[in-house]
């Protein structure tokens, strides 16, 4: 079984891989209820269909805060570091297709006099 975290902006996601027939489990869920909408399921299997690896492998995946979007690209990103835990030599084809490239953006916080992170209240001149 091999290990990784995903994360992007408030998503943490703890992805283990092993060995299977291709079961997908999200937070004790059924992939395909916690994902329904079908984009969003297609990119997370990306790198897994990368190697038509779809059908030879268990993931089980625990994920956290954030958005629904946040979270497949924090699994995304989770199931790429575990597929180069299990084989290194797939390292290259997921580095060029930018899979194992973290989004470090997150939300800036809002500041003191101001109505969010640089929106202010409106002006009275009078």
């Amino acid at each position: 079984m091999y290990c990784a975290t995903g994360r992007r902006k408030r998503a943490v996601a703890l992805v283990r891989i092993k060995k299977g027939k291709g079961n997908l489990e999200v937070n004790g869920r059924k992939f395909e209820n916690y994902f329904p909408i079908k984009f969003l399921r297609e990119s997370i299997m990306e790198p897994i269909f990368l190697f038509d690896k779809a059908n030879k492998y268990d993931v089980d995946i625990k994920v956290k805060g954030g958005g629904v979007i946040a979270q497949a690209e924090a699994i995304r990103l989770g199931i790429s570091r575990a597929l180069i835990k299990e084989d290194e030599k797939l390292r290259a084809p997921l580095k060029d297709k930018g899979f194992l490239r973290r989004d470090p953006r997150k939300k800036e916080r809002k500041k003191y006099g101001l109505a969010g992170a640089r929106k202010r209240f409106q002006f009275s001149k009078r």
